[in-house]
């Protein structure tokens, strides 16, 4: 999403709030060390497991074992959700990225992502790029996946504010 507007809903703000600004949403999605990635199980049940992702070239990117649940449940169907925040009801700022998840296989795309994943973390998520995905040093295999957002969710608390963006046509 390259300069969304953002559109602050009412009922879930506090009377006189704006709506969170774009720059402070992006923020928080190149900084956050952790997200939680939402999946839909065959038979219609949630799974919700930690990850890292890093936000590159307006999507959210993250990887996966080939045989983990949620590439299990990727396979079948591709929409997700990934959370970010911190768990205080008094103070901060959560961010919900909803979209569908696309498998990124192109050797330049996979080598700036390994890039990205190195710089984020210093060095400590270290990925080589394959014809499929990432290689860790050890070997195994990680399918790597984009979310181009559909829709953004903000929501800051102690004041309390909901935001949406959504693409700009």
């Amino acid at each position: 999403m390259k300069n969304p507007t953002p559109r602050l809903d009412e009922r879930f703000s506090d009377p006189g709030t704006r709506p969170v600004p774009w720059a402070t949403t992006r923020e928080a999605l190149d900084s956050a060390q952790l997200f939680w990635i939402t999946t839909v199980r065959s038979d219609g049940r949630p799974h919700i497991t930690p990850l890292v992702a890093v936000w590159l070239d307006e999507a959210l990117h993250f990887c996966t074992g080939r045989e983990e649940q949620k590439a299990l449940n990727l396979a079948g169907n591709p929409r997700v959700a990934l959370t970010t925040g911190c768990n205080r009801w008094d103070g901060g700022l959560d961010v919900i990225v909803e979209g569908t998840a696309e498998r990124v296989t192109a050797p330049a795309s996979l080598k700036r992502l390994a890039a990205a994943w190195a710089a984020k973390w210093d060095g400590q998520w270290q990925f080589q790029p394959t014809d499929t995905g990432f290689a860790h040093a050890d070997g195994a295999e990680a399918l790597v996946f984009a979310v181009h957002p559909a829709k953004i969710l903000t929501f800051t608390k102690g004041t309390f504010t909901q935001t949406t963006y959504t693409p700009t046509p």
